[in-house]
């Protein structure tokens, strides 16, 4: 990582959005039998200090975000037990939503499911180094992309996850620009992005100061669960991974014609 993000103003605005003040954040991080989140801890984040793993821990599900998610937007390494556990999975992911945007609700809701039943395999190697192409300065465009990599996607896998989610297809060299602020980001792009994220339109707004559009560009309709699969399927390995993309590539087959083009 090329430089820490200033975490204060990012929390405030996230407690903003939320009608929060400091001492409400940490009233509902306070879950036992953990102690009671102190407010100066709380405070000292606000002001700018770095933000300890454990505050980050703590903070996310009051927040409503994922934990690896928080560590993301505080520009901090992500820990070995929320980090992808096999890198070479994440290039599945494309083909696994172009099966899964075809599906019915309750198939979609069948291969989650599916991939909750899978064992959490343990990791065999160290968390390798972020490549360092996908190093970026503080910005806006990088907290973007770091949450996309907490799901497992390069470059390549974010461009052809973007185009079956949403029918907008920009290159893989695109979404590294938008990492590194040469690629500025557009309300339709904080839009897609949130789209693919799972995370409210508003709170991207909070954090990159580009507001969404009001009503969808997107070429192709949202299909619910989607996103959702994408964060559950993080952490597999790439034959557990090729493994519930079968079962959705079944699963599709089996519909009249094959499902919807």
């Amino acid at each position: 990582m090329v430089g820490e993000e200033d975490f204060g103003p990012l929390l405030q605005r996230l407690l903003d959005r939320r009608g929060l003040d400091p001492t409400a954040l940490s009233r509902l991080a306070a879950s036992p039998p953990a102690p009671a989140l102190p407010e100066s801890e709380l405070r000292a984040a606000l002001a700018g200090a770095p933000p300890s793993p454990s505050l980050l821990r703590r903070l996310a599900p009051a927040l409503g975000l994922h934990t690896a998610d928080l560590f993301a937007i505080a520009g901090v390494g992500i820990p070995d037990d929320l980090a992808p556990l096999d890198a070479t999975a994440g290039s599945r992911v494309p083909y696994l939503v172009r099966d899964a945007v075809a599906l019915p609700p309750d198939q979609r809701n069948a291969l989650r499911r599916l991939v909750a039943s899978l064992p959490q395999k343990q990791r065999t190697q160290p968390v390798p180094e972020t490549p360092r192409h996908q190093q970026y300065p503080p910005g806006p465009g990088a907290l973007l992309m770091r949450m996309i990599r907490t799901r497992n996607l390069g470059w390549t896998a974010t461009a052809h996850t973007f185009l079956v989610l949403t029918g907008r297809y920009w290159s893989a060299a695109t979404y590294g620009g938008v990492g590194r602020g040469r690629k500025p980001l557009t309300p339709d792009l904080v839009a897609d992005f949130a789209a693919l994220l799972d995370v409210p339109a508003a709170d991207l707004e909070a954090l990159t100061g580009v507001s969404p559009p009001t009503t969808s560009t997107s070429p192709t309709p949202a299909v619910p669960g989607v996103a959702e699969l994408i964060w559950d399927v993080r952490r597999l390995t790439a034959s557990q991974l090729r493994h519930v993309g079968d079962t959705a590539e079944a699963m599709r087959e089996q519909l009249p014609d094959g499902g919807p083009v």
